[in-house]
């Protein structure tokens, strides 16, 4: 098939990724190609173009200088982000059809969700966060026109009173995410920002003396002043945003991995990594992270609480890395995830709703 396939135009697919959703558009990008798929993306200037077939050029849009003097413009990156999805949206509703067999929407952004009854050809979008007014709205004038799924069940159940949806749920290269050896220290993955709240992280670890890597990007200086670097020490350290390489070495060598958010996470994709990498998860009990950090592979401390996830620390730790592994090998692979998209894309269903 012809696949659009749309991501942010904010944050460019490559290594080392921005978050789990870039992350996730580039496996998804490379599977579909291996599969025998012509694959576009739309995604942000400097993209990999080794993740696919062709990329759809991000046209930014700089605002003159008399318009910027308006007291009621909308921030520059804002109008920048909102220029490049609808030129993309109407390129689309122009020769669309002529292109592609499905546009698979895989951004977080409103505009392929408001205007996709303007195109010829079915629209997918992938529901990767809980509910937001933006995408509320949007689905509000679609008109029917999109097909929805969904990251989780728990995801699925948080947008059921707006949107009918299927659980595709994500899946991760258990090829690339190989096992290592543990023992190491604890690890702690992600975006260092507040809703993922490593600083709990480094207090549960603390609590049980035990020492701590936190990796990946820092987006919010202020929250990281404020609460990560006060926090840091010898037995709790940060070791900068990782390329995939590096980031596999370092949760494969971890005893446990970490997962600390204070909002209900719509997956969990760090989560299914650390296990592909045999490595058990401790995890607060938010969101789609039920569903896949399971007995045997993990344990759940209840929301927010420090005191619960140190147990839960302790209590992943007695668990067998061949275990963990072979729950992220036959539940959380990849290619369940590439089949239910597929069913989707060519499903009747689909169709009609274009």
């Amino acid at each position: 098939m012809r696949i659009c396939l749309i991501a942010s135009s904010r944050f460019p697919i490559r290594e080392p990724f921005h978050g789990g959703l870039e992350a996730h558009t580039a496996t998804l990008a490379r599977r579909l190609r291996t599969r025998g798929h012509d694959v576009s993306v739309f995604a942000a200037p400097g993209s990999d173009p080794s993740f696919t077939t062709a990329y759809l050029d991000v046209e930014e849009f700089v605002p003159s200088a008399v318009a910027r003097q308006d007291v009621g413009a909308q921030p520059e990156r804002w109008m920048s982000e909102h220029h490049a999805y609808l030129r993309l949206m109407l390129d689309l509703a122009e020769s669309g059809r002529s292109q592609f067999d499905v546009v698979h929407n895989n951004s977080l952004h409103h505009l392929p969700v408001a205007m996709a009854r303007a195109l010829d050809v079915p629209v997918l979008t992938s529901l990767h966060t809980p509910p937001t007014p933006w995408l509320e709205s949007a689905i509000a004038i679609d008109g029917g026109a999109s097909r929805f799924s969904a990251v989780s069940r728990a995801t699925a159940e948080a947008w059921r009173p707006t949107v009918d949806e299927v659980v595709v749920r994500n899946g991760i290269d258990t090829d690339r995410w190989r096992p290592g050896p543990g023992g190491g220290p604890l690890a702690w993955s992600g975006r260092i920002v507040p809703e993922k709240a490593p600083h709990l992280a480094i207090d549960a670890a603390r609590e049980l003396g035990r020492d701590l890597v936190l990796a990946g990007p820092a987006p919010d200086p202020a929250y990281f002043a404020a609460e990560v670097a006060p926090r840091l020490g010898a037995d709790a350290v940060w070791a900068g945003h990782l390329r995939g390489r590096d980031l596999i070495a370092l949760v494969g060598s971890a005893s446990v991995a970490v997962v600390s958010p204070v909002w209900d996470e719509p997956f969990g994709l760090v989560a299914a990594e650390a296990m592909a990498c045999g490595t058990p998860v401790a995890a607060f009990d938010r969101g789609g992270l039920r569903e896949i950090v399971v007995e045997g592979a993990g344990a759940l401390a209840r929301p927010d609480d420090v005191g619960s996830l140190a147990q839960a620390i302790d209590a992943a730790a007695r668990l067998d890395r061949h275990a963990v592994r072979a729950h992220a090998e036959a539940e959380l692979g990849i290619d369940a995830m590439v089949d239910g998209y597929e069913r989707l894309y060519g499903s009747s269903a689909l169709a009609i709703a274009s």
